[in-house]
């Protein structure tokens, strides 16, 4: 009798892990392929003031201070703030929030710098990470040729967006970002792969996207069991990008 359960469980459990695998898509594109078409480009309509915050949320920068922010050695963040915005610094590095988060609703807003220098992934490029791991890229993709999977509001190295929403250099635009964390077992195994929502200056450019794991340049490596909440990531890729307006409700 015990044997027979411990073949059940075991078969149950091959079954299952076979389901999870089967859960992540698998993407028929190689990684950054230049050949990947180029989303279709749709007007957004014009630049919006700072979005409401709602009572619920928790305002991670309201234009005035950097106090929840730090650098990737825990040291205070040295980003620019002026005029209700921070702005990267030159060699100031990623930042990140002191707190950390999982599922949540996220809203972000954000504006490539107004004075076009550089192409492709060198203009106007950040990126929003959550829980440090997973990216939804920040670039200026406004008649600016590059790689499907690394435009603007993709979820970097996996998925293009639906459409390129991008505004002009200098305007303000807004992600609001509807995150599922991953879940591990106490095992570390694989339960359940990040999902995404992700809508661009109000437009769907992800509908509730399987994420196939971490974001990685040139890779799609394979989840690694982490904790339940992470802190939020703001990438120095060495372009002056701003943001204002960022807040976060977290999701049970």
């Amino acid at each position: 009798m015990k044997k027979r359960t411990l073949i059940f469980v075991a078969i149950a459990l091959g079954a299952f892990g076979l389901a999870v695998s089967q859960s992540i898509p698998k993407i028929d594109w190689p990684v950054h392929d230049p050949a990947r078409p180029a989303p279709p480009v749709v007007d957004p309509g014009p630049s919006c003031p700072p979005a409401a915050v709602p009572a619920d949320a928790v305002v991670l920068f309201d234009g005035k201070s950097l106090a929840g922010w730090e650098d990737a050695k825990g040291a205070p963040a040295k980003w620019t703030v002026a005029n209700g915005y921070m702005e990267v610094a030159a060699k100031a590095g990623s930042i990140q929030t002191k707190r950390g988060f999982g599922d949540c609703q996220l809203h972000v807003e954000w504006a490539s710098p107004a004075e076009v220098k550089g192409e492709d992934q060198g203009r106007g490029n950040s990126g929003v990470f959550l829980m440090n791991l997973y990216e939804v890229q920040v670039l200026d993709s406004w008649n600016n040729k590059t790689y499907a999977d690394g435009s603007a509001a993709a979820i970097y190295g996996q998925y293009p967006p639906l459409v390129n929403a991008c505004r002009k250099p200098g305007e303000w635009q807004a992600y609001d970002i509807v995150f599922h964390r991953p879940r591990f077992g106490k095992d570390g195994t694989l339960l359940a792969p990040a999902r995404m929502t992700v809508f661009h200056n109000g437009i769907l450019v992800h509908d509730n996207d399987v994420l196939t794991g971490p974001t990685a340049h040139k890779a799609r490596p394979p989840y690694a069991a982490h904790a339940d909440k992470l802190p939020l990531g703001l990438q120095d890729h060495g372009n002056p990008v701003r943001y204002r307006n960022i807040w976060i409700r977290e999701l049970s």
